[in-house]
């Protein structure tokens, strides 16, 4: 049976509401600004993400595999940030192949630390890039950011609500079809209303991406369950009250940005103007 929302501990779900009542406008106010705030916020996460990572991959210890993991994603998003992107990942490329030839204290750990680096390295470079387009980056960010956010609400509070089949059980027990259906939806009602903030059809392909975007940040948030399950913990870090790490809170934004970076290359144009 589902946990009804009221059985929530209070203490852990005001701690939720908080964290993000501050790290949200944060988000936002660097995202309308770009420029050196966005570049200088996307470097601090990417090396708070790349300790997490770097933890998690070697034990809970932070030595020389942590500092490869973070030393590699805050050069990428540093190269990213100076208008570089083609060598950011090229960069990023090296350092994750660079991360599996040193070894490792757990089978595997090698290449799960590897993924992680890119993981995070790329999402920093898609981040950096989609901002920096002067027609589209503002909107661009600020879509893919309420969509995100908009996903992990729903499918946080229908799953709660209506409860139903889990999702993927051996990788995120809690999660259920109805909290992930619920996701998409709130995603494409989010993609509706950005389409017609932009003053174009409410049934423009930018509904149906932001669907599409809802999947891929909830597969970035199974992901990153799988991963702490194969290395026997619940959270990445203690940063972030309520939530755990920052890669607990921005596992799906990562698979989201990385995706939609992919398809404004693939298109030439970022969904936002698609037609």
């Amino acid at each position: 049976m589902a946990l009804p929302l009221g059985a929530a501990k209070p203490d852990a779900l005001v701690l939720r509401i908080l964290s993000a009542a501050i790290l949200a406008p944060l988000a936002v106010l660097a995202a309308w600004l770009g420029g050196p705030l966005l570049a200088a916020l996307t470097i601090l996460a990417a090396a708070l993400m790349g300790w997490e990572w770097g933890r998690l991959t070697d034990s809970g210890r932070f030595g020389a595999v942590g500092a490869l993991v973070a030393g590699t994603d805050v050069i990428v998003a540093g190269v990213a940030a100076l208008g570089w992107p083609a060598a950011a990942l090229a960069l990023l490329a090296a350092g994750s192949v660079a991360r599996m030839l040193r070894p490792a204290a757990e089978a595997g750990a090698n290449l799960w630390a590897a993924i992680g680096t890119f993981w995070i390295g790329a999402s920093c470079v898609a981040l950096l890039w989609l901002a920096a387009d002067p027609a589209t980056g503002r909107a661009t960010v600020l879509w893919i950011f309420a969509l995100v956010w908009a996903t992990d609400s729903a499918a946080y509070l229908v799953g709660r609500w209506v409860g139903g089949p889990r999702l993927a059980p051996r990788w995120s027990p809690k999660k259920t079809w109805s909290g992930a259906l619920g996701g998409v939806a709130a995603a494409g009602l989010v993609g509706a209303i950005s389409a017609n903030m932009l003053g174009i059809s409410m049934l423009s392909p930018v509904s149906w991406v932001s669907m599409g975007l809802s999947v891929a940040t909830q597969f970035g948030d199974l992901a990153e369950s799988a991963a702490k399950r194969r290395f026997g913990v619940k959270d990445t870090s203690g940063l972030i009250p309520g939530h755990g790490g920052l890669l607990d809170r921005l596992d799906g934004m990562l698979a989201a940005l990385t995706v939609a970076a992919i398809l404004t290359l693939a298109y030439g144009a970022s969904p936002v103007v698609w037609s």
